[in-house]
């Protein structure tokens, strides 16, 4: 508990922690180096995933001074939270890769030399069944996330492990308590992809075409 204490009281030195109650607890239950907080009635209840366990004091006071911007709703810069946003760019590094599919890593080979000249490590590659989201890459397991339904459309798995590249690629930028994932050099590149016009048509259509295809059935 003295952790979020002294990540309270360093980033608001002007705040009474008597006034609050702090509970923190490590879950196997959360994706890793995951982490929330729910906040009522001046009680913070903080989950952070079991992988933090081993990690530094310094870099998870960060994380959860993080999450307390986030309640405020403030924008502070800290020693701790630069480490903790330094930690989750580099994390990739350490992570094992031991999951991929054949289709999905022939298509990260080939837009890794076509559009990053083979320089994006491979990450683990996996299918997900949901079409809420096509694609999503996650930083603490290095992971690249590509959805079902685009496995009969090499053309648009292409173009959304391009964007799922990019996040790897590119990371974050981080202003205040704001942090942005698709930046203006994201952007510049996304458009480089051949075609990329056509590439979001498509997508609306497919999108569009399973959606009226699970109102039906």
């Amino acid at each position: 508990m003295s952790l979020v204490k002294d990540a309270f009281e360093d980033l608001f030195p002007d705040k009474n922690p008597g006034n609050y109650n702090f509970e923190m607890q490590y879950t196997g239950r959360f994706k890793p180096y995951n982490a929330n907080v729910k906040y009522k009635k001046n009680y913070f209840e903080f989950k952070l995933s079991s992988k933090w366990k081993t990690i530094s004091r310094e870099i998870q006071i960060g994380l959860v001074q993080e999450l307390l911007l986030k309640i405020f709703k403030e924008k502070k810069k800290t020693f701790n939270i630069d480490l903790y946003n330094s930690f989750m760019k580099k994390i990739h590094i350490a992570v094992p890769k031991t999951k991929t599919d054949p289709l999905l890593e022939a298509s990260f080979g080939k837009i890794n030399e076509k559009y990053f000249f083979g320089m994006v490590e491979k990450p683990n590659l996996v299918w997900h069944n949901s079409l809420r989201r096509l694609g999503s890459y996650e930083y603490g397991s290095d992971t690249i996330s590509i959805s079902l339904v685009l496995k009969n459309d090499q053309d648009v798995l292409d173009y959304v492990m391009h964007h799922e590249m990019l996040h790897k690629k590119l990371k974050f930028h981080k202003k205040g308590s704001s942090c942005r994932h698709h930046t203006k050099e994201f952007k510049e590149m996304e458009k480089m992809f051949e075609d990329s016009g056509r590439m979001e048509e498509k997508i609306r259509s497919i999108v569009s075409g399973q959606r009226k295809r699970f109102i039906l059935f």
